[in-house]
């Protein structure tokens, strides 16, 4: 059949989705799949949930569109403050949520912030947003060129500024040989580093994924990392921006990963999980110091979306906060993380998983040539794309990225299910994963 969609890739053929239920996605020729991704570690309450869609046709039946130059809606105000009320205490008194249509918004959004928060001090020449090399951001220009994502930044390579990247931290491939905590958070103070060389002057704000998602397959942090971050940030007066499009919302076990290391960062970034893919919606949360840099300066943030704080996507993510606090499935997420790791811990003994790794139900699972040394694959093989074609032979779906070692080699699988996900539907994605193993590796 032919489409007139702008397909992601011509070289495959995607099946029609027509209904979802809990965790699954049926597609048109009744063929049922697990979603053991959450599509890209989005959906979060689960398909299907009819309340949601019934509260975007009560708001759109109301108001469906005011633009955010001449109105503000009840939808939008509602979400932020639950959100700010969520989110570290330096975002309670005071704290603004700027919404988008999505996670690179977001991004986008943020950047812009942190410029202008510091021309509202006449510092003029603080525009560098630094990152770290093996993280990704989002896929506009300005997010493209803070995210350290090789593969994805290599076609816009000179539609890209360089403001700098840092070593990421990543401590099954530490990129400086060493292991925790003899290391001293070398990878932490990496930054302090590039600031004194490069970019001190320059610095605007440090961005990174407290659980490093897609690009290094869910890398938690050693403790201390993340308050060495804020501390470098603080002493160089920088802004420290969390991305939390896939961390947060409760993914990790806590609203907002950073909460695992009780740093407060002066802005988060939110998506994917905020509407649970029932609407397009992302938001930056923007903590009281930056706002009232703001209020005490021009009052004017010069930048803007037509469809940010759209009031049918506010109060989509509305009453995905109600469903997810009446079925207390934040409270969930540890629990079930914790059967996910259970489930899947036989699978750390065969001769090419190399680490199983993550925090709630954001899991990674790394393949490698050798065990011992962490060698991984030519990149050639296609381990994780092998790997999730045959999950889906298994009709379970997952998430694959090549890369994870140096942006070209490393292959790696996320699995990121709804929070609904039941002690049986763990099962059959360990049992998936256990027989795409025994067919990519039976040579």
């Amino acid at each position: 059949m032919s489409s007139g969609l702008f397909p992601r890739n011509f070289k495959k053929a995607f099946p029609i989705a027509v209904r979802g239920e809990g965790c699954w996605i049926i597609s048109s020729d009744g063929r049922r799949y697990l979603d053991a991704s959450g599509q890209a570690a989005v959906v979060s309450i689960g398909h299907g949930v009819t309340e949601i869609g019934r509260a975007m046709a009560e708001q759109s039946s109301q108001i469906a569109f005011a633009h955010t130059s001449q109105f503000h809606s009840a939808a939008a105000e509602k979400l932020a403050a639950r959100l700010l009320a969520m989110a570290p205490s330096n975002f309670h008194n005071g704290g603004r949520v700027f919404f988008t249509s999505g996670g690179s918004e977001a991004t986008e959004t943020a950047i812009k912030l942190a410029r202008q928060y510091h021309l509202e001090f006449g510092q003029k020449d603080r525009y560098r947003v630094l990152s770290r090399r093996q993280s990704y951001h989002g896929s506009t220009l300005g997010a493209m060129t803070v995210s350290g994502n090789v593969a994805r930044r290599a076609p816009y390579e000179p539609l890209l500024a360089e403001w700098g990247h840092i070593a990421p931290c990543f401590c099954y491939h530490c990129p400086f040989e060493k292991t925790f905590p003899q290391c001293e958070l070398a990878c932490a103070d990496d930054l302090q580093i590039q600031l004194l060389e490069h970019a001190r002057e320059q610095a605007a704000a440090f961005i990174f994924e407290p659980v490093v998602g897609a690009t290094l397959g869910a890398a938690v942090p050693p403790n201390g990392y993340a308050a060495r971050i804020a501390e470098i940030c603080r002493k160089n007066g920088i802004l420290l921006i969390a991305d939390e499009v896939m961390s947060g919302m409760g993914r990790t076990g806590k609203p907002f990963a950073v909460q695992h290391w009780n740093i407060e960062p002066d802005l988060i970034l939110v998506g994917k999980g905020i509407a649970s893919g029932y609407a397009p919606l992302g938001a930056v949360l923007v903590s009281a110091r930056v706002i009232e840099a703001f209020e005490r300066g021009s009052g004017v943030f010069m930048h803007g979306f037509t469809y940010q704080a759209h009031p049918v996507s506010t109060a989509a993510g509305n009453a995905v906060l109600d469903y997810l606090e009446a079925h207390n499935f934040f409270e969930r997420v540890p629990p079930a993380g914790k059967t996910l790791r259970e489930v899947l811990a036989p699978l750390q003994t065969h001769p090419h998983v190399g680490d199983i790794r993550g925090l709630g139900l954001l899991l990674g699972v790394e393949f490698v040539k050798n065990k011992a040394t962490h060698e991984p694959f030519p990149k050639s093989e296609n381990i994780a794309e092998t790997i999730r074609q045959a999950c889906l032979d298994e009709n379970v779906l997952t998430y694959p990225t090549q890369g994870c070692l140096d942006g070209l080699h490393g292959d790696h699988i996320l699995l990121a299910p709804p929070f609904t996900i039941s002690t049986e539907e763990s099962a059959l994605i360990a049992r998936a994963l256990t027989s795409a193993l025994a067919k990519v590796f039976s040579a």
